[in-house]
């Protein structure tokens, strides 16, 4: 039996009462967060080049803050001890070198926080959820959490245009057999539909950013020429907000069909692996790259795979996959604006089919090889 964890998203109504509370548990997180960074940061840059001194420090913690800040006791204390947590991980993978050093929080920054299951502190009701300091919280569950499902920790966030969520993590345990692979399939990523399959499929993914960019200047340029703080310019700030995340809801939607249609009819899936915020800035194609939401689409793709024993092979960023010829392995130059591959050979492709082919022999070469 292998451990996994899952998490279930549903909107939530809190009472003004409980809204208050939330918002308060926000500032403080974010507070204690910077005033942890804070002395970390003066402690590292004292002490930079002296790292065994620098380990051996007494890192502080959210109880230290308290007895100078009496209203950091008013909020739950886990999350205050999450955003230590947090800050640990960031502090760690600093340390690393697979990150930079942490930034201050501001209130631009995404707010949320997070609490764990203490001693039954926190239980799922009919139609509500109750969590500490606030009690029962109005909640709409669209889907059934499974009874073997043991509650871990929730997050409360609040989008840009007020609405409230909450995330609750569970863990299972499952039995998960690999599956032998019998049928596989190569991805290359496409800026116009994501991507096209190695079976000569599109996946003719909409732009849905693409589709609301005419109507979202509109209702932006509108935001622009309003006194900022006005009721008026909140009103129209909330507007754009619901424009972005009718977008961003789209698009995700989108990419859990797409993920799961391939997951259901294959064993295993070969893609390059990629780094999109490189593309983004070195081809100037930012907001196609965001569009399509590729990074999002494999993050889905690994997890419904590994929940099913199935594979996701994932094929160097420096394979030639567009310049190689599927047939007879001929490498020849293919600038952007060539879109059909054509090789001395007598092979004559659509160049993102002719990738999808070599993605697809390159992730049959590397499972052989570890085999």
């Amino acid at each position: 039996m292998t451990k996994q964890n899952k998490a279930y998203k549903f909107r939530v109504y809190p009472t003004e009462e409980q809204a208050l509370m939330i918002h308060k548990t926000f500032g403080c997180v974010r507070f204690v967060y910077n005033k942890m960074l804070a002395e970390r940061k003066e402690t590292y840059d004292h002490l930079k080049d002296d790292k065994e001194t620098l380990k051996k420090v007494k890192l502080p913690t959210p109880a230290k803050y308290k007895q100078e800040y009496a209203w950091l006791k008013e909020v739950d204390s886990l999350a205050l001890v999450n955003a230590q947590r947090n800050l640990d991980k960031a502090y760690k993978a600093f340390f690393k070198g697979i990150a930079k050093f942490p930034k201050f929080k501001s209130k631009r920054h995404k707010q949320s926080y997070t609490t764990n299951v203490v001693n039954g502190n926190i239980q799922l009701l009919n139609g509500y959820i109750q969590l500490p300091k606030l009690k029962r919280l109005k909640m709409k569950q669209h889907r059934e959490i499974p009874s073997e499902h043991t509650l871990k920790s929730c997050t409360l966030s609040i989008t840009s245009s007020g609405k409230y969520y909450i995330s609750i993590l569970t863990a299972y345990e499952k039995q998960i057999d690999p599956k032998e692979i019998h049928t596989m399939v190569g991805l290359d990523f496409t800026m116009d539909g994501l991507f096209v399959d190695s079976d000569g499929k599109k996946a003719n993914y909409p732009k849905f950013y693409r589709q609301m960019l005419g109507k979202l200047a509109i209702e932006q340029r509108k935001l622009s020429r309003k006194k900022k703080g006005s009721s008026n310019w909140n009103k129209q700030r909330i507007r754009v907000a619901n424009m972005q995340e009718k977008v961003a809801n789209q698009r995700k939607n989108s990419l859990h069909h797409l993920s799961k249609e391939l997951v259901t009819h294959y064993d295993a899936v070969v893609i390059e692996d990629l780094d999109m915020k490189g593309m983004s800035q070195a081809l100037q194609f930012g907001k196609s790259v965001a569009d399509n939401g590729w990074g999002m689409f494999t993050s889905f793709l690994k997890y419904k795979l590994k929940e099913q024993g199935k594979h996701l092979i994932k094929v160097d960023k420096w394979f030639p996959s567009s310049k190689t010829c599927s047939s007879c392995g001929n490498i020849q130059p293919m600038p952007m604006n060539m879109r059909v591959y054509a090789c001395s050979c007598g092979l004559k492709l659509d160049r993102d089919y002719n990738a999808a082919l070599n993605i697809k022999k390159e992730g049959m070469r590397l499972l052989a090889s570890a085999s």
